[in-house]
């Protein structure tokens, strides 16, 4: 849920504060980014070194470095997709209520556009005081998030509200801020990427020059938004996260019968793969000796995995991929009908900087209703958060 998500963790001056060590172990193990920002007062309480070490970020608590380097509050603030403070004293929230900016903390808060989870700490009257009430509920109106403290033997002896939630709580709750906030959330998907290599002999195939770039970036764009995702990946290089139901074949007959296994009840299926369209219509079991001048091979077409899938889609939602070398609108449109397709992505392998084995691509949308949007050469991680935009947008 929290893989590659930036979290930017605001610790204040608070007792609790020495919990953040944990926190940030939690959230770095889930697979999130990790800065952290602290007021003066909270290093107190838990060093910076212990901090940077868990989080592999150096931690900032000035305008400036010791090299008076300026700390940028706006960039970091710009970085985050979630800004959690924890602890909250009743001193930061009395300036979060109130537009306070005296720290770098409070100047990240307030240049913040993303969500802002706090977790109060402090003593028992403190937490019940009627400013403290009032002033949650100024920041709850500002669109902040509150996870209320709770019940337990406080620092100053007394026993009842004003304990920061555990650490395991605060990561439960940012990772369901996550989870409601994901666009495909619920949703299933199936990819199939990369090339297929279609056996001459032992040690010989028929391939392309697929790396598998696109459809990982696909698969990885559809987990951040919340699906569950099952990738048919050819031979690859390609590292996959290992939240994604990974399934590695080789020749187009595994892709076809992987592809075929995991299709229904599917939300999304999305065919980038690169599969061979024709094999050696016979297998040597041996090497094959470089005898004579010339060697004749039979090909035969190997199975059509999209044309199969459209003719057996129900609910899904089906998109294709068409590289192509020339004519590319006219080949892309007419294997859009043609295999009962709802969205096909086409590229050039004549475009430069887009197709097989390159970082990135430049792609045109065309849907079953005629619509065509064009995207410019990106990176394609950029382009996957494109195309699974589009999907979200057409479903």
């Amino acid at each position: 849920m929290l893989h590659q998500k930036n979290i930017l963790l605001g610790i204040t001056g608070g007792i609790a504060a020495y919990k953040c060590a944990e926190l940030v172990r939690l959230f770095v193990k889930q697979g999130a980014n990790v800065k952290v920002v602290t007021t003066k007062s909270a290093l107190d309480f838990i060093t910076p070194k212990t901090l940077s070490v868990l989080s592999k970020n150096q931690v900032i608590s000035d305008f400036f470095d010791a090299n008076n380097n300026w700390n940028n509050h706006v960039h970091l603030a710009e970085w985050a997709d979630v800004f959690v403070i924890a602890p909250l004293t009743a001193n930061t929230l009395a300036k979060m209520a109130t537009g306070v900016c005296d720290n770098l903390l409070l100047a990240t808060y307030l240049s913040c556009k993303t969500k802002t989870i706090v977790a109060p700490a402090m003593d028992l009257d403190m937490y019940q005081h009627p400013t403290t009430k009032n002033n949650i509920q100024k920041i709850e109106s500002y669109g902040n998030l509150v996870i209320p403290a709770q019940s337990g033997e406080l620092a100053s002896g007394l026993v009842g509200e004003g304990r920061m939630a555990e650490p395991t709580d605060i990561l439960a709750f940012t990772e369901n801020f996550f989870k409601k906030n994901q666009k495909l959330f619920g949703k299933t998907v199936l990819i199939n990427a990369g090339p297929t290599y279609e056996a001459i002999d032992p040690v010989r195939f028929i391939g392309n020059r697929s790396s598998g770039k696109m459809g990982v970036a696909l698969a990885h764009e559809f987990l951040k938004q919340g699906a569950k995702v099952t990738l048919v990946l050819g031979p690859s290089s390609q590292k996959v996260n290992d939240k994604i139901n990974l399934i590695n074949v080789e020749s187009g007959n595994e892709m076809h019968q992987a592809c075929l296994v995991n299709f229904e009840n599917k939300d999304v299926v999305v065919c980038c793969a690169a599969v061979a369209d024709y094999k050696p219509k016979e297998v040597s079991q041996q090497k094959i000796k470089k005898q004579n001048e010339t060697l004749n091979l039979e090909l035969v077409k190997t199975a059509d995995i999209l044309a199969d899938l459209g003719s057996k889609k129900e609910k899904q939602l089906l998109v294709g991929f068409a590289l192509e070398t020339e004519n590319l609108l006219e080949y892309a449109t007419a294997k859009l009908k043609k295999k009962n397709l709802d969205i096909i992505i086409a590229n050039s392998a004549m475009e430069e900087g887009s197709g097989f084995a390159t970082d990135t691509n430049k792609v045109i949308l065309i849907d079953k209703h005629n619509k065509i949007t064009k995207f410019e050469l990106k990176s394609k991680t950029e382009i996957a958060k494109d195309i699974v935009e589009s999907i979200i947008s057409y479903l």
